[in-house]
């Protein structure tokens, strides 16, 4: 237990600068450029540990510690989130408790953005209240749905899916992994939702959030957006990847759908630019609409056409 944990914990902490480098050099392939070495997140989170941070007059102590709030919490709720080897805290309604952890990061990120003063930084904490509001339900109606198909209430009956032969079992999991990517893109604040090279535009919402931000605060925040892909991208492998295979054989097909979900992303964000504040409640709600496809789905598996 405690070897599967010290594993977990170093894929962790050590993938979202590869997931971060991966995007980049996909980005730079489908721009005809070289691009920056696949390294270089971890070499500006390095450089920006070494600065000093500023502080405004305006901020109280709720700003100085939410980026640490926001690290423990991510790292807290990756117990909970199936990784290499299928190795996780398995308790009832888990994906509960691992939703509102991430809450709490997300609260603190509120309060920081609004302790600042400004109405800039008001407006993205609104908008990122907003999208999580809309998120949370869709991604619990989907867990729900599976979960009583496998009739465990934890992340592990995402796996539970793949012993479905059958033609419904298949769709749930395609849509399911759909709707994860959607709500990877979403909370992630990656494009077409937000677009985390932008700091000029009136569109931003979760940049606009740590406009304030300098120093270790912000290489501690950037990072902690990189360690939530990483989990989103556990629940899609738990999906994919079965359980009762080789720790090496399941170590190296984690690692390849983690990089082919880089390199999906660095794709789309090639390929389409940032959508209007209108469309993106429309691309919002399309999870939602995945998951209650999902939940129909499941209806009649369990009950019957």
């Amino acid at each position: 237990m405690m070897f599967f944990m010290l594993i977990n914990c170093i894929v962790l902490l050590t993938m979202p600068f590869i997931m971060l480098g991966i995007i980049k050099k996909t980005k730079a392939f489908w721009a005809g450029r070289k691009g920056v070495c696949l390294l270089q997140p971890f070499y500006d989170f390095v450089r920006l540990l070494k600065k000093e941070s500023v502080y405004s007059n305006t901020t109280s102590f709720i700003f100085k510690i939410t980026p640490i709030i926001s690290f423990a919490a991510v790292f807290v709720a990756s117990f909970f989130v199936p990784m290499i080897g299928g190795f996780c805290i398995d308790i009832p309604f888990g994906f509960i408790f691992f939703a509102y952890i991430l809450g709490l990061a997300k609260f603190f990120s509120i309060l920081s953005a609004m302790d600042t003063g400004s109405s800039f930084e008001g407006m993205g904490a609104s908008r990122e209240a907003c999208f999580t509001t809309l998120v949370e339900p869709a991604f619990f109606i989907m867990l729900a749905a599976i979960c009583a198909v496998a009739g465990s209430f934890s992340f592990t009956s995402l796996n539970v899916l793949l012993t479905s032969k059958d033609i419904l079992g298949i769709c749930i999991v395609v849509l399911a992994v759909v709707a994860l990517l959607i709500m990877m893109l979403i909370e992630c604040s990656r494009v077409p939702v937000d677009d985390p090279n932008t700091h000029l535009e009136l569109t931003m919402i979760h940049e606009v959030m740590i406009l304030d931000n300098s120093g270790k605060e912000l290489a501690i925040l950037t990072y902690v957006a990189g360690m939530k892909m990483v989990l989103i991208s556990s629940l899609i492998c738990t999906l994919l990847i079965p359980f009762s295979l080789p720790l090496w054989i399941s170590a190296l097909l984690y690692l390849a759908v983690l990089s082919l979900i880089a390199v999906l992303i660095g794709t789309v964000e090639s390929g389409i630019a940032r959508f209007r504040m209108s469309h993106i409640f429309e691309f919002v709600f399309s999870m939602t609409a995945l998951a209650l496809v999902i939940l129909a789905l499941v209806t009649i598996k369990v009950y019957g056409g």
